[in-house]
């Protein structure tokens, strides 16, 4: 037996007469790391996180409210003997923030706390020489605008600073955006039509309930639809566009257009897209839901005055409705989520469609949470992996898709979202 040791990864093998027997590919300990929010994709983000002690060699989660972070914490001590440091910070202060990474000092923050909050936290990254890794898009708070620009606009300061903001690393945004650089990379030559279609096939047994934050879930799905095709964004009313699609293993469930934020960079990184659209499944009693909601302005994001106080009303809502984090018990059934693609290679026509179905039950069975928390969280800790390993780090602001797909690709399929690839087959748009 022989041991070989490199700088960044250490190889063991097994020689004996018969020959090499095993090799085994072992991550050297990259560095700490901070995670940001202690929701249903928090809590992911830490198990999937803990269950990858060979990267990370410390962990901190931090929220408002630090109490729910220990609960987290414990769970995780409980379930893999890992430790997990808690702490309490106001995601909105920017001195908070730099006060806790100066602390902690870790080598990368994972933002899943709330759009609103993405600049604050970049920039108290900045001030302490911290990089950056998030889910979800830059969203002003009184505003329903969802645009990467804001966060585009950091590019020159990352870079300056030398240090690296990964935008965008969830499922969609996230996985889709891989998955479309992936087939960019070894199916076509050219992609011309991107349709990315979202199915959560479940039921949580609640008459009303949304899968992550109410607040940032009702804005995104009740806003107004919005495509790219020829060069040019085409705006719809909400929900008017829509059409039955068949998903694997689950059949026809009807899906509607909207606006979501991989869109915005995908048709910039990849020109030769003349059309690219987001669908995602909504049933009948959701969308009646959503529709007496809106009508008697509890979707509202502007302040209200109620009993001398000011309110907002999709807040108050938030606090009645379900708490996304504690659907996943009673959750059944799976989601199917992917990319279909149609364009050329090698002068010919191909169409193509990659996608994972995920289970509720098998997402709450290892986390305690629901699949919808499960695929978001699980693609951000393989972010930060890629980052740790020096797989997807340079100076600047980059999405997703601006990276090499083929190690995020390959630990999708060892951390819990495999996935599957059917070509030149019906994509039915």
């Amino acid at each position: 037996m022989y041991l070989k040791v490199y700088y960044n990864r250490t190889f063991f093998l097994t020689n004996i007469k018969s020959g090499i027997l095993s090799i085994n590919l072992l991550p050297k300990k990259m560095g700490k790391v901070l995670i940001i929010g202690a929701g249903g994709v928090g809590t992911v983000v830490v198990h999937k996180v803990a269950q990858n002690a060979d990267v990370f060699t410390e962990i901190m989660l931090a929220s408002r409210t630090k109490s729910k972070c220990d609960v987290i914490a414990a769970d995780v001590k409980k379930r893999y003997n890992v430790n997990v440091k808690t702490a309490q910070v106001d995601a909105d202060s920017v001195p908070e923030l730099v006060k806790l990474f100066n602390e902690f000092q870790p080598k990368l923050v994972i933002n899943v706390a709330l759009p609103y909050q993405d600049l604050t936290i970049m920039d108290a990254c900045l001030e302490s020489g911290v990089n950056y890794l998030d889910t979800a898009n830059y969203e002003p708070k009184d505003e329903a605008k969802f645009e990467y620009s804001w966060q585009w606009a950091y590019q020159d300061k990352f870079k300056k600073a030398g240090l690296t903001a990964i935008l965008g690393c969830g499922f969609d945004p996230g996985v889709t955006s891989v998955f479309t650089a992936y087939a960019a990379k070894h199916h076509f030559d050219e992609i011309h039509f991107l349709d990315i279609v979202d199915c959560n096939a479940g039921d949580h047994g609640k008459a009303f309930a949304t899968n992550f934050n109410p607040e940032i879930n009702i804005r995104e799905v009740t806003q107004k639809g919005k495509y790219f095709e020829n060069g040019k964004w085409i705006e719809t009313e909400p929900h008017q566009i829509h059409k039955p699609l068949n998903y694997p293993e689950i059949g026809a469930k009807e899906s509607y257009v909207i606006y979501h934020e991989e869109l915005e960079s995908l048709v910039k990184n990849f020109p030769t897209i003349k059309r690219a659209r987001f669908w995602m499944t909504f049933g009948q009693e959701y969308l009646t839901h959503l529709r007496v909601i809106q009508n008697i302005g509890m979707a509202r994001i502007d302040e209200v005055e109620y009993n001398g106080q000011k309110i907002v009303p999709i807040q108050f809502l938030k606090a009645v409705l379900p708490n996304p984090g504690d659907l996943g018990e009673n959750y059944k059934g799976k989601t199917s989520i992917g990319c279909r693609i149609k364009g050329f290679k090698e002068g010919k026509v191909k169409t193509y469609y990659i996608y994972n179905n995920c289970s509720h039950e098998d997402a709450y069975k290892e986390t305690g949470t629901q699949a919808v928390s499960y695929t978001t969280g699980v693609p951000t800790m393989i972010g930060a992996m890629m980052f740790m390993t020096g797989e997807w780090s340079k100076p600047g602001v980059f999405n997703v898709e601006q990276f090499n797909p083929d190690p995020f690709m390959e630990q999708l399929n060892k951390q819990g979202l495999p996935w599957k690839e059917l070509q030149d087959v019906d994509l039915e748009l």
